[in-house]
């Protein structure tokens, strides 16, 4: 029997990954209009923006390629050293669209590092939510499973709200050069220290009771896709 304040550690640290991706998601899309003048100049018709929400939906196309490669990964090594691994290129990922260059700066280049960047938070995304989801079902006690997964979402609304608050507080008391210039920066940096915080509460945690089990039984699949379709299929 894990013990409540176990349980409520893992949700905690489990639930964390939500807001930090989507605290990425907000605040681009709340200064998708700075993000174009800085990477797509030129565009006076509205190209630069549109290029600039193209490059925002590329991150969408890869999380399911993210899940095909990390989930498997959850079911071989572990959910907690996957989970560490995804809110840290989550988080490094947001971080460093705050520390590019413009395309003023090195042309071409900046909007190329701006796609990299979302390439890497959507493929960690995708191995992300499924982790963290078996994470907080594996460690909660069945009659209580609902209610912890639930934080999930709460993370999702979390980080949106963070987001709003934090690019609202900027454009209110900072001079619009100010913004233009450098302080639409400043949200995307703070998602450094908040992948720091999700880590620290993930590498204090033990994997969760159910994968600890099926390694004392050695029973860890090699290849938990293949062995997923082949009793789905022995079933049918």
């Amino acid at each position: 029997m894990i013990d409540a304040r176990t349980v409520r550690r893992a949700v905690g640290a489990a639930a964390m990954g939500n807001p930090v991706e989507w605290f990425d998601y907000g605040v681009y899309s709340f200064v998708a209009v700075i993000i174009a003048r800085q990477f797509f100049p030129g565009g006076e018709d509205g190209s630069g923006l549109l290029a600039t929400f193209a490059i925002f939906a590329v991150a969408y196309l890869v999380r399911p390629l993210g899940g095909l490669v990390l989930g498997p990964l959850v079911d071989r090594i572990g959910r907690r050293r996957v989970l560490a691994l995804t809110i840290v290129m989550m988080s490094a990922a947001t971080f460093a669209i705050g520390l590019l260059p413009t395309y003023a700066q090195v042309g071409v280049l900046a909007p190329i590092l701006l796609l990299t960047a979302r390439l890497v938070q959507g493929f960690a995304t995708g191995g992300e939510y499924g982790g963290a989801a078996a994470f907080i079902a594996e460690y909660a006690p069945d009659r209580r499973r609902g209610f912890y997964c639930s934080f999930l979402e709460t993370g999702t609304l979390g980080g949106f709200v963070l987001a709003a608050g934090l690019v609202t507080t900027l454009q209110l008391t900072l001079p619009p050069q100010d913004m233009e210039s450098w302080g639409w920066r400043v949200p995307f940096l703070v998602a450094g220290p908040l992948g720091l915080i999700g880590l620290r509460l993930r590498s204090k945690l033990e994997d969760t009771p159910a994968f600890r089990m099926l390694q004392q039984e050695q029973d860890v699949p090699d290849a938990p896709m293949r062995e997923l379709l082949t009793r789905v299929g022995a079933r049918s």
